[in-house]
């Protein structure tokens, strides 16, 4: 009897360790096909969680430090451009969050805003007009996409700026409900000065999310200076209403001394333009009179309203090589269409000519100037022009 129960309890002690045995094995195969595959899922998703620090942008993936170097190896490599108009979304952001901009950076949603955003439905495609940026290079890109010309190069001139003509439909000929279907979330506000009203009037919650949207900027003191010399210096025959109806007005408020049987014959002074820009409440009065001929030294905060819709790429027309071939690459329309020919040189930032023409604009006027456009400076990373203010 005792030799039975001795059995027993020895067959009792074979059955525990058989069972601990089984289970650690089993412990210890789950945690090898964890770690080979549920773990490496894991760090694939944590990596790709990673936000670019602004220190990595503009270096190559090599130069990179080592957890950006393991993302590239699991997800898409971004080229070095990618990091460049990550870090100017990034600085728009942040500039767009500053308090003591607001009223620089954050504008209603208008008739005026969407009458500058032109619509490419065959491709999903939003550009906002920014005159005096190389616009018309931008819009026969979108015609050709229409499929009206097989090129570029074929587009007439005539036909590009014709906006009856040209097929290129704007956001604010547009229903609420068809703005919504090409989907950043934004206010359309009508509460805005009379000249840019919209109807009928309304406060609604529209999106813009599935489009792929995008404008062009440059130095704003030099776009200035281009708006000013092509509308009142070199281009009167094709638009005489700058010279024989806007520079008038202009110079019997802003020029110092003058005489109206000199008007015609004396024409426009870039100190007049500019103390007219610099005005606020005078200018206001004057836009209110000169409607939407003004959009060509509008800030590009009240053209395209960048702090409420949000955009995927910003280019610039200093890097318009990269950023041309960037945007049709990320449209996803770079086989089917090429950006113009870029004559050499035409891109490039002349601090030169700057101040040439600023040389007769008091400092005063300057400075005032820039109240206006700061904002347009600090969205874009443009640095203050010191040379001009101090």
């Amino acid at each position: 009897m005792r030799h039975h129960w001795l059995f027993l309890g020895a067959c009792g002690w074979v059955l525990l360790i058989l069972v601990f045995v089984t289970k650690f094995i089993s412990r210890k195969a789950v945690d090898e096909y964890e770690e080979r595959f549920g773990g490496q899922s894991s760090t694939t998703s944590e990596l790709r969680a990673v936000k670019l620090p602004l220190s990595t942008v503009g270096k190559t993936v090599s130069q990179q430090p080592d957890q950006w170097r393991a993302q590239s190896s699991a997800t898409p490599a971004m080229t070095e451009w990618d990091f460049v108009v990550e870090k100017r979304l990034q600085l728009l952001s942040a500039v767009c969050k500053n308090n003591s901009l607001m009223n620089l950076t954050h504008i209603p949603i208008s008739k005026f805003v969407l009458d500058r955003i032109f619509v490419c439905d065959k491709h999903n495609i939003l550009f906002c007009q920014t005159p005096k940026v190389g616009n018309t290079q931008w819009k026969k890109v979108l015609i050709t996409l229409n499929g009206a010309f097989s090129g570029v190069e074929e587009i007439p001139e005539n036909l590009v700026h014709d906006h009856e003509k040209n097929g290129l439909p704007r956001l604010s000929s547009m229903t609420p409900q068809e703005i919504t279907h090409r989907n950043t979330t934004y206010t359309y506000n009508c509460e805005i000065p009379r000249w840019r009203e919209c109807s009928p009037c309304r406060t609604t919650q529209l999106w813009l999310k599935t489009y792929f949207k995008f404008f062009i900027v440059r130095d704003p003191f030099e776009r200035l200076i281009s708006a000013f010399s092509d509308k009142f210096i070199k281009n009167p025959r094709f638009e005489p209403w700058y010279r024989h109806n806007i520079a008038p007005v202009i110079i019997r408020k802003y020029r110092r001394s003058h005489r109206d049987s000199d008007l015609a014959a004396a024409g426009l002074h870039f100190e007049d333009f500019v103390r007219y820009l610099g005005d606020v409440e005078g200018r206001r009065r004057l836009d209110r009179q000169f409607g939407e001929h003004i959009i060509h030294w509008t800030t590009y905060a009240e053209l395209c309203a960048p702090c409420d819709i949000r955009y995927d790429v910003i280019g610039h027309h200093e890097t318009l090589e990269r950023d041309a071939a960037h945007i049709l690459k990320r449209a996803a329309i770079e086989r089917l269409v090429s950006y113009p020919s870029i004559p050499p040189g035409i891109t490039r930032y002349n601090k030169t000519k700057i101040e040439r023409y600023f040389s007769g604009v008091s400092k005063r006027d300057i400075r005032r100037l820039y109240v206006r456009y700061q904002g347009d400076f600090r969205l874009f990373g443009y640095p203050t022009p010191d040379f001009l203010l101090n």
